[in-house]
């Protein structure tokens, strides 16, 4: 447990300064700096399977068709859920990305009711329809869902029940997602490649070497997540993950100057009450 504890909230502190990373990478384009991840991410994860020897899991694998269709759907989560976060970085949206990981703590409350029949308390659910009515709020006073707040929070949350599920371990199952996934990425780099578009054969030194950070980059706080998710219950993660959001949030308004008007504060102030009226009910169950 307390392993567990320690290894969630260091993946989710690295998440938080995650929107420094990206925004110098701002040259490149979204779809690239996803595809140079996953590359870099595969042979990362490949050199520390070579190191510890532990490369038996790929045989078995042979016989698991269940094992191998559910790891495609979780590299999908993986991937959509990674794209659209960069994406939200490059183009001023990182209070709304922040918003997204403010939300799926109580994401993941829902999928553990809903999918490992976890039992909610009266207070629980209190929170939750505080939460919703301040997503219902924000819609209104912008005349639209946060969209990418709930794709995020949606996708990332079932990801995460996937990764706590998981027939492998974190550093096998990682490496497996991104090894379904480095076909479509090698591809996409060599059209770039060919038709003179590829950033990383254009750009200079230093962002070279920001896109080849991008494997221990990618894979540590991940590997340090999936090890987090396996150990705790989602209940527990979902307190830990206001740690990337609130970083987020910070850099979103205070680094990147992005507007934050009092009418979307009240809308924020109606999740965080309802995160906090959760935490503060669980601290209280636990006393």
């Amino acid at each position: 447990m307390r392993s567990g504890v320690l290894s969630a909230a260091l993946a989710f502190l690295a998440w938080g300064l995650f929107p420094l990373y990206f925004h110098a990478l701002n040259t490149i384009a979204p779809p690239q700096i996803l595809a140079s991840r996953v590359v870099f991410s595969v042979l990362f994860l490949a050199i520390v399977l070579t190191w510890r020897r532990q490369w038996g899991w790929v045989a078995a694998l042979r016989g698991q068709p269940r094992v191998v269709g559910s790891f495609m759907a979780s590299s999908l989560l993986l991937s959509g859920n990674w794209l659209l976060y960069i994406w939200s970085v490059n183009n001023g949206h990182v209070i709304d990305a922040s918003l997204g990981y403010f939300i799926n703590p109580l994401i993941n409350v829902m999928l553990g009711y809903l999918v490992l029949k976890e039992r909610l308390r009266p207070v629980q659910w209190l929170a939750i329809g505080i939460a919703a009515a301040g997503v219902l709020w924000l819609a209104w006073q912008a005349g639209h869902m946060p969209w990418i707040a709930l794709m995020l929070a949606l996708s990332f949350g079932a990801y995460g029940l996937m990764r706590k599920t998981a027939a492998l371990g974190a550093l096998e199952g990682l490496s497996f997602e991104t090894m379904l996934l480095l076909p479509f990425a090698g591809a996409y780099l060599v059209w770039l490649s060919m038709h003179g578009q590829n950033g990383f054969v254009n750009a200079g030194g230093g962002t070279r070497a920001l896109l080849v950070a991008a494997g221990p980059i990618t894979a540590i706080p991940l590997l340090l997540f999936a090890n987090g998710a396996r150990r705790i219950p989602l209940s527990v993660l979902g307190l830990l993950q206001y740690i990337g959001p609130t970083i987020q949030l910070a850099l979103g308004i205070y680094l990147f100057h992005e507007a934050f008007s009092g009418a979307r504060l009240a809308g924020f102030a109606m999740i965080w009450s309802a995160l906090a009226l959760y935490a503060a009910e669980g601290l209280a169950r636990r006393a």
